[in-house]
C-alpha cells in the first residue's frame, strides 16, 4: 500500500512538472473588416526578426479566399535604418470568432496568433501566444496614452507574461 501511495505521489509531481500555463483567452468576436488595415507596433516581446525594429507597422488585408494578407515593415537597427518587409499569411481558425489565427511565414508552419484584447473602436489590440514567448501591443496611432498603455501592460502581465521583456518601439514623427 505504501509503495502504491509513493508511486501515486511521484506520478502527480511528475505530471505537475509537465503542465504548462492555461491557454490565454481570446476576445469573443473580431469583425475582420474592421480589424484590417495598418497597426503600429507599440511594444512587443520580439521574435528574432524584429529584435532591432523601429517604425514597425503590421498591415492586414482580407483576401477573397478568407485568408489574411499581411505586410510587416520596419526599419532595421534605427529610425532611418534599412527597411525590412515580410509577408506572412494569416489563416483564421474556424469557430474562433475570428480571434485565433495561424500565421504562416514558411510553409507548412503556422504560428499561433491570438487576439486577446481589442477595444470596441478597433484602435488598440494585443496579440499573444499560449507559450508566452512573444506578444505585441499595437495601435492605430504611433502613440498610446499612458493610462491605456498601463492597462494593456497589466493585461499582458495578468496573462502570465514577464513584462520586463517588453521592448518599446520608437516611431518617426
Amino acid at each position: 500500500m505504501r509503495y502504491k501511495f509513493t508511486l501515486l505521489v511521484a506520478f502527480f509531481l511528475l505530471l505537475n512538472g509537465c503542465m504548462t500555463q492555461a491557454p490565454i483567452k481570446t476576445v469573443s468576436e473580431v469583425n475582420l473588416k474592421s480589424f484590417m488595415g495598418p497597426w503600429f507596433v507599440i511594444g512587443h516581446i520580439p521574435t528574432f526578426i524584429e529584435k532591432n525594429a523601429f517604425n514597425a507597422i503590421e498591415s492586414y488585408e482580407l483576401n477573397e479566399d478568407g485568408t489574411i494578407g499581411t505586410t510587416f515593415t520596419f526599419n532595421e537597427g534605427s529610425l532611418t535604418g534599412p527597411i525590412k518587409t515580410y509577408h506572412p499569411k494569416g489563416f483564421v481558425v474556424k469557430g474562433s470568432g475570428n480571434a485565433l489565427w495561424g500565421m504562416q511565414f514558411i510553409w507548412p508552419i503556422k504560428a499561433q496568433y491570438k487576439i486577446v484584447y481589442l477595444d470596441q473602436d478597433y484602435q488598440n489590440t494585443i496579440i499573444a501566444r499560449d507559450d508566452r514567448d512573444y506578444v505585441w501591443i499595437m495601435s492605430r496611432q504611433k502613440k498610446i496614452d499612458q493610462d491605456t498603455l498601463k492597462n494593456l501592460v497589466k493585461k499582458i502581465e495578468d496573462d502570465g507574461y514577464d513584462i520586463n521583456k517588453i521592448r518599446w518601439i520608437e516611431h518617426s514623427n
